[in-house]
């Protein structure tokens, strides 16, 4: 909301500035006559129809025509939104000027063979670039402005996950060094529960070690997704209703770091896990081009579990910084049944 009225108050003193320059411009060289003209009739209703020809064109190209070509890299397809945008500058123009004025003063400011549709719109096609290139060097302005705003706010979040993870790396050494004694001493006796110790401490050193930077290999992520739902699985025993399947090559892809245990983490803390006849799904799909995660799971009636919240908020804002508008994250609650989608690509736009 506070960038849109600041984009809104710019947008402002662009209007403001253009029209004291055509005043001033009028002034030093038509002088003080030719800059009363622009406040007599019939000159003052050409002037406002030149500035909502323009300032709509501006408007059109800043609101949809960049953000759906420049905003996806597209040239070509803003090339052609240019020409979009001169013929709405020139049908703008004729409808207020030739039809509209017409009907007021009886007069055509073009004679009849100008006003066929090539002719006048090549000839408003010099008047319509000054709305086109203003809007476009603003849309530039706020992308850049909004990317720097990105950037800072990702480094906040970094510093701060930081300094949690270095808040939870309280002598991780002697944990990990009395796990270690505990699967050197039980590995002989009792090899299942010395392999049970083994994939904990993998776990909580992949946690604390090496998922501190922003990507990781997909196998990885996937280990450590796999020796999360294992543990779950001792824990439950027998009791555990969950599908969990994979599907296509899992290899080095580069995804961002411990984004799909956020998912899974919900389905053992929310979720029903223990109801045979409605089991909880993960699935996981792989592609070359992409990886996408769906999860399912009735809710627990002891949780109040809301589709808000500090988690999903930081995730959202992670991956807004990562991929821009490039992903694909759903979140549906109906009833007593919860879901969601994740779509991720592999190859991230710049």
């Amino acid at each position: 909301m506070e960038i849109n009225k600041k984009q809104w108050y710019f947008h402002f003193a662009v209007v403001l500035t253009i029209v004291l320059m055509d005043l001033f411009s009028d002034y030093v060289y038509g002088g003080s006559e030719r800059f009363l003209g622009n406040f007599q009739l019939p000159l003052n209703y050409m002037r406002v129809i030149m500035y909502t020809a323009t300032f709509t064109t501006y408007a059109v190209n800043f609101y949809f025509v960049c953000p759906y070509t420049l905003g996806k890299k597209h040239c070509v397809r803003f090339a052609i939104g240019v020409v979009f945008l001169i013929v709405i500058f020139g049908r703008v123009r004729y409808f207020l000027e030739e039809v509209l004025l017409f009907e007021f003063t009886g007069k055509h400011n073009y004679f009849e063979e100008s006003r066929r549709f090539l002719f006048y719109t090549f000839d408003n096609s010099i008047y319509a670039i000054k709305g086109i290139l203003y809007s476009t060097l603003v849309y530039f302005f706020f992308e850049y402005a909004t990317n720097q705003h990105r950037i800072h706010t990702l480094e906040l979040d970094y510093n701060k996950a930081e300094l949690s993870l270095l808040k939870s790396q309280l002598e991780p050494h002697f944990l990990f060094n009395t796990l270690n004694a505990f699967y050197t001493d039980l590995v002989d006796d009792k090899p299942k529960i010395a392999k049970d110790i083994l994939r904990l401490c993998q776990l909580l050193r992949y946690v604390t070690y090496e998922a501190g930077t922003d990507f990781m290999p997909l196998s990885k992520e996937i280990n450590f997704i796999e020796d999360y739902i294992y543990l779950h699985r001792k824990r439950f025993e027998d009791t555990l209703s969950l599908d969990y399947t994979i599907t296509g090559v899992v290899g080095d892809q580069k995804v961002p770091s411990l984004v799909f245990i956020h998912f899974i983490e919900n389905i053992f803390k929310h979720g029903v896990v223990t109801n045979s006849a409605f089991p909880a799904k993960i699935s996981i799909i792989v592609t070359e081009e992409f990886i996408s995660m769906e999860t399912y799971n009735k809710i627990s009636s002891a949780e109040q579990y809301s589709t808000s919240g500090i988690g999903k908020e930081n995730l959202e804002r992670r991956l807004s910084a990562i991929y821009k508008q490039d992903y694909v994250l759903h979140y549906n609650q109906s009833d007593d049944i919860f879901t969601t989608s994740l779509k991720l690509p592999f190859k991230i736009k710049s």
